[in-house]
């Protein structure tokens, strides 16, 4: 991660751990527009997923469209989310369109007026704390055809989403709280 936003989202991570959490939303939507900025994705293209308190799925934290939709059961075999949670590794996927995966989320519009486009290319971290999974961080290209969706991902790119990942996770430890 360019040094510059790693350091920023470190210390955002510190003021919102120190604060208590309070505006969640608020404070993740700073997180993804650090983490967008980064990987030079729009922060729709951007997810953060929180475990639920029963332990049996994954929530959408941001963005902000998708933390009503619904949740990601753990047991999910089609879901890059769980296999990531279950798996506890990074994964990237840069032909993520003909992999067999878990659209719903992708289907919803987002915002009013616009509809998302299919994920093309995407990387997934797992966010740990105290040896333990807690969520999940994945940083996506959309785009109607691969090649719309912009370059490959790398595994540089890879390594600094895991370390991302270990940045957000006094944050969602906070979120999964509450």
């Amino acid at each position: 991660m360019a040094s510059e936003h790693l350091g920023e989202l470190k210390k955002w991570a510190a003021d919102a751990t120190r604060t208590g959490g309070n505006g969640e939303s608020v404070q993740l939507n700073r997180a993804v527009e650090l983490i967008s900025k980064n990987f030079a994705v729009q922060p729709h293209e951007v997810a953060i997923l929180g475990l639920t308190p029963d332990e049996r799925s994954l929530r959408f934290l941001a963005p902000d469209n998708l933390r009503t939709v619904g949740q990601i059961p753990l047991s999910s075999a089609n879901a890059l989310a769980a296999r990531t949670f279950r798996e506890r590794r990074p994964e990237l996927i840069n032909h993520f369109s003909v992999v067999p995966h878990a659209s719903v989320f992708e289907a919803v519009p987002i915002t009013e007026e616009l509809r998302g486009d299919p994920i093309q290319k995407i990387m997934s971290s797992p966010i740990m704390a105290a040896n333990k999974v807690i969520g999940v961080v994945q940083v996506s290209r959309k785009g109607k055809v691969q090649a719309d969706a912009g370059p490959d991902f790398t595994h540089p790119q890879l390594r600094e989403l895991k370390t991302i990942s270990d940045a957000l996770a006094p944050c969602i430890l906070l979120c999964n709280k509450e």
